[in-house]
């Protein structure tokens, strides 16, 4: 059995903006992460069949990374993703970037999750993790 997640959250910026902000390891490393969690490094290579890896700097001081393949790559409106922590079987991660009315819709969806309680946990990284880029476009 395998367990679906979706969070959205509106933001204020554009696809484009919010596309940049999420596959640009300098933009990453500036907003990724819940709170507590600090992101330190990022690697991107954004094509299809790249990889990435994103560092999370846990509240303890260590560091877990999580990895995974671009699979599909449509910018500025979607990205298709494996996402793995450590030697975990992975799990695949789909954003989208909808144009609102003087806004964009972010919508991750994440899938293949081994369970509810590894979802739970999840839905609070992302949820952090959106957070963390509203107040990254945030204008200054």
């Amino acid at each position: 059995m395998s367990v679906v997640l979706v969070v959205r959250r509106t933001i204020q910026a554009s696809p484009a903006r919010l596309f940049a902000a999420w596959t640009e390891p300098q933009h990453l490393t500036k907003w990724w992460g819940p709170p507590g969690v600090a992101c330190p490094e990022a690697e991107v290579d954004l094509r299809v069949g790249g990889r990435y890896r994103i560092a999370n700097r846990l509240p303890d001081g260590s560091t877990l990374w999580i990895a995974g393949e671009f699979r599909q790559v449509e910018r500025p409106e979607r990205l298709v993703y494996t996402w793995a922590v450590g030697d975990e079987e992975p799990s695949l991660v789909t954003v989208h970037f909808r144009a609102t009315e003087g806004a964009t819709e972010v919508i991750v969806t994440h899938d293949r999750i081994a369970d509810e309680a590894t979802r739970d946990e999840h839905e609070q990284g992302w949820l952090g993790c959106l957070d963390g880029l509203v107040s990254f476009m945030a204008p200054v």
